[in-house]
């Protein structure tokens, strides 16, 4: 395949040639590496790369988009893109495309990502896996003497993304991204428990496969005593894992703006309008997202294939910076692409791939505050959650959730874990967990078992909630 940026320029130079008004072009050149296992034994491990092309071309107040895989052509897609936007309606996020010195305004990132375009895509291989591949034999070993069985994934992506505009702008940005999910389970299939977490390079060593087995065993060993509980109202500790999952859902259903200003999210205001400055909670939580935040790190610029209510093709490169949702426990901002912020009065907030919530330790205090074990020790009578999984809306009015827990809940009694307890089906709203939440811990890096897949990069704190809805038993086991 010829290089990315052959690529870009070959189609900014079709569309010119075609006639359109304004173009952005994108390529993301993939690799990918993982290893997967279950049974005690390696399934499958392999490389794969990728290319994903695609073409927004503008015709006046119009977008046409084409997207392709592999190689193409690139005339097709433009001619194709084109006839799009001849055909489509007038946009209401149409916007002046970013122009070059909006782009280097951008500060330190922006800057990095113009300097990169030149670069060739880096590749990765089943190296940057190798403590994890050095890890599972001694794993699986393990849970043979424990006649339990071992199963999971481990990946590792390196994304890089060409994007060249009509308007001169040219930038670059890899991203890469990591995650290692472990499952144990007893033969008799009654115990099981999940680790997860993600990260670079850093996360895939073999102390760091080490400490996530230790604590696979550690929650094994707590479903040695089975605990049949009613469905009902309980005192819960939400490891991070589980707070980003909940905290996820609300970055992925709650934060549009457009769709609060229509009535239609938990932030829309009754009598019109939306709830931006509104006090959520009395604890001073903030939840933001920083392209630069140290440790997950992620694309300095918009990056969009499609536009959406709160997302659009016409921002492609804009620089990004952070972003606080939720402020001093205050609702602070919701997404809006350039045109609907004009619109609306507020500030652009766009889409950012990545996720903090604080709850008033401050910028950069890391893991400063009690951890789940603290806090652990300090519940008299309790569950501690480690798992969600099968979360879906309910309610978007009041952002209500429903989902299912997951290999491992667990009973904490007098300060200690005690057993495990059946599943439950829970119906939470993460809006109403922050405002009732008594006790936050430091925030960590953290992996959803959910959401993960998707927004892999997050730090949570846990989280100590009075009065957690376990709606209904659930018979999965």
């Amino acid at each position: 395949m010829i290089e990315a940026q052959a690529v870009v320029e070959a189609a900014l130079a079709a569309a010119s040639g075609a006639g359109a008004d304004g173009c952005c072009v994108i390529v993301v050149e993939s690799s990918h590496a993982d290893v997967r296992f279950a049974v005690n034994r390696t399934t499958t491990n392999g490389v794969v790369r990728d290319r994903t092309v695609t073409v927004v071309c503008m015709m006046g107040q119009t977008a046409g988009v084409a997207r392709r895989s592999g190689v193409v052509s690139v005339e097709q897609m433009v001619s194709a893109a084109l006839t799009d936007a001849r055909t489509a309606p007038p946009a209401d996020d149409a916007f002046t495309l970013i122009e070059g010195m909006a782009a280097a305004r951008g500060g330190r990132a922006s800057a990095a990502a113009a300097v990169s375009y030149g670069h060739s895509p880096p590749e990765t291989d089943l190296t940057v896996l190798g403590g994890v591949l050095s890890g599972l034999s001694g794993a699986f070993e393990r849970a043979g003497r424990r006649d339990t069985a071992v199963a999971g994934f481990a990946e590792y992506d390196l994304v890089t993304t060409y994007m060249g505009l009509s308007t001169g702008v040219r930038l670059a940005y890899t991203q890469p991204t990591g995650a290692l999910n472990l499952v144990g389970r007893s033969v008799d299939g009654a115990r099981t428990a999940w680790a997860g977490t993600g990260g670079g390079p850093d996360q895939m060593t073999a102390s760091s496969f080490a400490a996530l087995e230790d604590e696979l065993w550690r929650r094994l060993e707590w479903s040695g005593t089975m605990r049949s509980l009613d469905a009902g109202r309980y005192e819960v500790i939400m490891p991070p894992s589980a707070v980003a999952d909940m905290m996820g859902s609300l970055c992925f259903y709650g934060l549009s703006g457009r769709e609060a200003e229509d009535g239609r999210t938990v932030f829309a205001r009754d009598g019109g309008g939306t709830r931006l400055g509104e006090q959520l909670s009395t604890v001073p939580f903030t939840l933001y997202s920083d392209p630069m935040e140290p440790g997950i790190e992620c694309i300095p610029f918009a990056e969009f294939s499609r536009s959406s209510s709160d997302e659009s093709v016409f921002d492609n490169g804009l620089p990004l910076g952070r972003i606080d949702w939720i402020r001093d426990g205050h609702l602070a901002n919701l997404r809006h692409h350039r045109a609907g912020a004009a619109r609306s009065g507020v500030d652009v907030a766009p889409y950012i791939d990545n996720l903090v919530l604080r709850g008033g330790d401050g910028d950069g205090a890391g893991a400063a505050g009690p951890t789940v074990d603290d806090m652990v020790a300090r519940t008299e009578h309790g569950l501690l959650l480690t798992c969600l999984w099968y979360i879906r809306e309910v309610d978007p009015a009041t952002m209500l959730l429903t989902g299912l827990t997951r290999d491992g809940v667990y009973v904490v009694e007098d300060g200690a874990v005690v057993g495990a307890a059946n599943n439950f089906r829970f119906n939470e709203s993460p809006v109403d967990l922050l405002a009732r939440a008594t006790e936050v811990g430091g925030s960590v890096r953290a992996l959803g078992r959910e959401l993960g897949e998707y927004l892999n990069r997050t730090v949570m704190p846990p989280l100590r909630i009075p009065d957690f809805n376990m709606s209904t038993v659930s018979q999965a086991s």
